[in-house]
């Protein structure tokens, strides 16, 4: 049976070793931003608007040309109870 994921975590990678994270619901909400806001201004020096959904009030802009690296990874929230959860 495979698990669908709870969330998935978009690590970025900015020039100069800057690394922020931020949050989508589903890989369909990260490939929409991806693909209609970062991919059309990869190459330009304006501002763009990087979602920051689960920090109310708080929201970041950044330059797409310096973005260097993005890495997507998948977060289960599971039921099991682990020691190291306390």
């Amino acid at each position: 049976m495979s698990r669908t994921p709870n969330e998935f975590v978009v690590h970025l990678l900015f020039e100069g070793g800057l690394r922020e994270e931020i949050r989508f619901p589903t890989l369909e909400d990260f490939q929409k931003w991806y693909s209609g806001v970062l991919m059309p201004k990869a190459d330009d020096s304006s501002f763009i608007n990087i979602p920051i959904k689960n920090i109310q009030g708080e929201y970041m802009v950044a330059r797409p040309c310096r973005i260097m690296a993005i890495r997507v990874e998948p977060v289960f929230n599971s039921s099991i109870s682990r020691p190291w959860d306390d």
